[in-house]
């Protein structure tokens, strides 16, 4: 009994810790805290109803993503992300989305390629009526099915995590006119993985990337992030 009890506690501490690093990690991706911002450990533990300590562990694994600088003696700063670190995401992603996108081929499922299909005619439906919320929404769908039906824990969380990263920027990217043609995308990588055309499928996917990062550079979105 004791030992499931602390087995429980463990459970719980570390779940809690979660809950505070995604909840501060998200809040600095959205643009709630500014770059070189102070992060006070007793303001956001109060906001999040806990302890200092949880708060404390969130910083040093965010210091560790390089979404923060902590200063001995002095505190914890936002550095959040660059337009150099956005660069590199991309470049990373558009591989590892290759990746996911071959592997897709032999492993995806009729509910998910169902599902795939829907999301892709409903950012159709909204993109004509110019939803660019909704095209948000569903961009973020498209791609969260597309990491599922990899297979592939290790390279689900990676692209999952770096798809949050550029959580600003992509929705910037979206509203600036690239939503309609994404989607034309998303339904050429579908059709490739449908066919399982697993060189088409990696091709397109890893273009894809590229295309949305040549469309922020282009639109000067990246100007912000230097």
């Amino acid at each position: 009994m004791e030992n499931r009890d602390l087995k429980q506690e463990v459970t719980d501490k570390y779940s809690l810790r979660g809950r505070v690093f995604n909840r501060i990690r998200e809040d600095i991706l959205n643009g709630k805290y500014k770059d070189h911002e102070e992060l006070k450990e007793v303001a956001i533990g109060n906001e999040l109803g806990v302890s200092r300590t949880p708060v404390r562990e969130a910083f040093r694994q965010l210091e560790l993503e390089g979404l923060i600088q902590i200063i001995p003696n002095k505190g914890a700063y936002v550095t959040g992300i660059k337009a150099k670190d956005i660069q590199d995401i991309y470049m990373i992603r558009s591989r590892l989305e290759g990746l996911c996108a071959r592997w897709a081929c032999d492993n995806i499922t009729d509910e998910q390629l169902e599902e795939m299909e829907e999301v892709i005619y409903l950012a159709e439906f909204h993109a004509a009526r110019g939803h660019m919320e909704q095209m948000a929404e569903l961009d973020n769908r498209f791609h969260t099915i597309l990491y599922e039906s990899c297979n592939s824990k290790m390279l689900e969380h990676l692209l999952k995590d770096y798809h949050q990263y550029v959580w600003r920027v992509r929705q910037q990217t979206l509203s600036s006119g690239r939503g309609a043609v994404s989607n034309v995308e998303h339904k050429y990588i579908m059709e490739a993985i449908r066919e399982k055309n697993a060189d088409k499928a990696e091709e397109l996917a890893n273009q894809h990337m590229v295309n949305a990062y040549e469309n922020m550079v282009d639109q000067g979105l990246l100007e912000m992030y230097d």
